[in-house]
């Protein structure tokens, strides 16, 4: 097939999967949200609705006004953070969203005064992150696929998986989450995430991972002389539904695509209810379980994060959940830029500082979060 063709038949498929979730969802969007402030009391103090204050998120009369220039800038940081480790896209994105931009205390204002739209603001900060980290996920594994460092059939096997989690969990949850619970849920996973990735830095979480450390060495020697990465990028070695075998800088992988089926499953369970891409279970997995180097694991985990992404909104919008189009057309071009930036520096970065970077973000996000959602202990970043 002509190349021209493919790429713009891959435009096609991209602007359809992307656009018909939108088309699909304005009428039922406007019906959820209308009965949700309907039901709210009228009013100038928190928790009330002011019908004849300037609309806001979503439309809400008198609703948060998002800085536009501070959501631009937070979306390029978000696309270089995922694109750079293949993980904390959505973990940043939800950090902007809830704390930068100030929707997580917006939404805590209809807490007691009108639950529904306290439950309807805190799904569409969980949409919103999903949007962001799909477009992240789709430019990283383009970009890393150009330079050799994606497992495409293990990303296709944790991506298949993830399907089914992630249609279960939008259909059970949504519409039920209070924003304090969706917090501290949400910090208390990345928090034991930050906890096993401690533990995978010590000496005992090391041990039987000499391949990735040479593969790692390798990759940095290359890159360093500035040769040709892609020469000895991932290769598909073997393939059977019993063990799947890849080589990547002279060292071969191998996992068995059930279990990263099943690996795949549970992560998207996770991350669809917090509503973000779950590249922060990927990573852990792909590097301590499946024993991948990061320079690998980044890739794979931003294929797998993009299968299960696109299901995920798609699901959320049919059932009437919106996003704010105007900051979320802001963020997606941040989200470009950062993301094609990403694989270009990520690779000038030592394994051991990424893991470590992870690992500080995971422990300080966790932390404030939990704490805020579950005991109400204000923090930097709760």
């Amino acid at each position: 097939m002509n190349k021209n063709l493919k790429k713009v038949l891959m435009v096609l498929l991209v602007a359809a999967v992307f656009v018909l979730p939108i088309a699909l969802a304005g009428a039922a969007h406007a019906g959820k949200l209308q009965d949700a402030i309907a039901k709210a009391p009228q009013g100038v103090e928190k928790g009330q609705i002011d019908p004849a204050a300037k609309p806001g998120y979503l439309g809400i009369p008198g609703g948060l006004q998002i800085n536009l220039f501070v959501a631009f800038i937070w979306a390029v940081w978000v696309g270089w953070v995922f694109s750079t480790v293949g993980a904390f896209g959505g973990i940043m994105a939800g950090v902007g969203h809830i704390s930068i931009f100030g929707l997580g205390a917006y939404a805590k204002t209809f807490k007691d005064s009108a639950p529904e739209l306290n439950k309807f603001v805190t799904d569409s900060i969980r949409v919103s992150n999903q949007w962001l980290v799909a477009l992240s996920a789709l430019v990283t594994s383009v970009n890393y696929a150009k330079q050799k460092r994606v497992t495409i059939p293990l990303g296709v096997c944790l991506g298949l998986g993830s399907l089914i989690a992630a249609f279960l969990v939008v259909y059970t949850t949504m519409g039920k989450l209070k924003f304090s619970a969706y917090q501290g849920y949400f910090g208390l996973i990345v928090f034991i995430i930050g906890g096993f990735m401690i533990y995978d830095m010590t000496p005992k979480g090391q041990a039987g991972k000499k391949q990735a450390k040479e593969a790692a060495k390798a990759f940095e020697d290359i890159v360093k002389k500035k040769g040709d990465i892609a020469a000895q990028g991932v290769k598909t070695q073997s393939f059977s539904m019993k063990r799947i075998e890849i080589s990547f800088f002279g060292q071969t992988f191998g996992f068995s695509p059930i279990w990263a089926f099943v690996g795949g499953f549970f992560i998207s369970a996770i991350s669809s209810f917090i509503g973000v891409g779950g590249g922060f279970l990927y990573v852990p997995f792909l590097t301590g379980v499946v024993g991948l180097p990061m320079f690998v694991a980044a890739g794979t985990s931003g294929l797998a994060v993009l299968i299960s992404m696109v299901l995920s909104i798609f699901n959320f919008m049919i059932k009437g959940v919106t996003v704010d189009w105007l900051m979320i057309g802001v963020e997606l071009v941040g989200i470009f830029i950062g993301s094609m930036v990403g694989p270009r520096t990520g690779k000038y970065i030592p394994e051991k500082g990424l893991k470590w970077f992870f690992i500080v973000l995971a422990c300080y996000v966790g932390l404030g979060y939990t704490l805020a959602g579950f005991f109400n202990i204000k923090t930097l970043v709760g």
